[in-house]
């Protein structure tokens, strides 16, 4: 049974584990896409989408909400460039819609080892 087992483990440990993840996070929101294995993406999607929502709630209020989102999503991410990038283009552009931020798209599998390969990528407002 797996009652109360959160999360997947992409066979690392719990240190590089947070490290994969705070990695992919930030070069999604860097390029807007990326392209990874399915585990992987399945594994970040939540946490980006929640992301998205924390950082609307930020600019719509103003004060100590705008500055607790902002830092909550600094703890999370790897570049300060990104965080702006975040709160400033990528958090505006949804501002309207209620949630689904993200995208799934099939690619196949890789050639070397046939993971099956997906892109995962922002929906287009």
């Amino acid at each position: 049974m797996r009652h109360r087992d959160a999360g997947v483990k992409l066979s690392r440990e719990s240190g590089q584990r947070t490290a994969l993840r705070r990695h992919l996070v930030t070069e999604f929101f860097r390029h807007a896409r990326i392209r990874t294995t399915r585990a992987k993406a399945k594994a970040i999607r939540a946490s980006a989408e929640r992301m998205i929502t924390s950082a609307k709630h930020g600019n719509a209020g103003a004060g100590a909400k705008a500055v607790h989102a902002r830092r909550l999503a600094a703890g999370r991410l790897n570049d300060p460039i990104v965080l702006k990038k975040l709160f400033d283009e990528i958090a505006p552009r949804f501002a309207e819609r209620p949630g689904g931020y993200t995208r799934v798209v099939k690619l196949g599998p890789r050639r070397g080892d046939a993971a099956e390969m997906v892109l995962l990528e922002l929906v287009e407002s």
